[in-house]
Formats: C-alpha cells, structure tokens, sequence
C-alpha cells in the first residue's frame, strides 16, 4: 500500500505485516487492505521483514499442497508492501526480530499470532489483529511511534 501523495511524512503510520497475518486472507476470505484502511482512517505504509518474504517463498515449496497455495497468496499480498531488510541475528528467533524492528522504527505490528500479539502489548506495541474470524480489530494506541 502506497503513502497518500497528500499526506506529511510524519502522519503515515507504518505497519509491520507478520506472516501470519498476511495469510488471513486465505484462511478466512478478508481483504486486509480494506479492512486496515477502515481501522486506521488515514495514512499508513505498510512493511514486511525480508525474513518473511524469505520464509513465504520457503513455504510456497512446502509437501502440502494446500500450505503452498496459501503461502503464494500471502507473498502476493507481501509484494504489496515495502519490504524492510532486516537480518536475524544471532540466536534471534522471527518473533525477535518483529520485536526488536518494531521498537526500533514505532510502528504496529499486525499479526494472528497469539503468543506475539501478547508479547507486544507487555512491551507497549500496538497490535492489529483478526477478531471473532470476521474483521480486524486493534489493541493499544495507533499513533505509535516507539
């Protein structure tokens, strides 16, 4: 999703996708585009970590037939982002990565992700996140910026 052309460089919001928010599209048939414009009412880019995109193309060569069909949706929704190159460190899972990347730029994290979604709201992050299977919802202040 692009910036609005309008808008100042320090009203967009960045929102951090997490691969498992970027397959909801498949597995519960919502338009995640629509559905954070209408929670975010203004500008926002969004970002996917280049791990991400790295483990969707890992996926999308996955046994399951069903698993690689969902995993090119969701890198079709990615190339629909700003792709943010961030490196795991050392002994740094995923989840830590998202972590420490939306503490260091302030943006929110969308992700499906139970366990994340916790660990960010301990550490002050705004999520958004599917609720009741049917629209996104957001927990914490949407003008974050760390």
């Amino acid at each position: 999703m692009k910036r609005n052309a309008e808008a100042d460089p320090s009203d967009v919001r960045q929102v951090l996708l997490d691969s498992s928010f970027l397959f909801i599209p498949s597995n519960f048939q919502i338009d995640i585009f629509r559905e954070l414009t209408r929670l975010l009412k203004g500008s926002f880019e969004l970002i996917v970590l280049s791990a991400t995109v790295r483990e969707l193309q890992k996926l999308t060569r996955s046994k399951s037939t069903k698993l690689r069909k969902q995993a090119g949706i969701a890198l079709k929704f990615a190339e629909r982002c700003r792709v943010h190159d961030a490196s795991e460190e050392k002994q740094e899972a995923h989840d830590d990565v998202i972590v420490r990347i939306a503490q260091t730029i302030g943006c929110i994290v969308a992700t499906n992700d139970k366990t994340l979604k916790k660990r960010l709201r301990n550490l002050k992050v705004p999520v958004i996140y599917l609720r009741q299977k049917t629209k996104l919802d957001a927990v914490g202040a949407l003008e974050y910026t760390g």
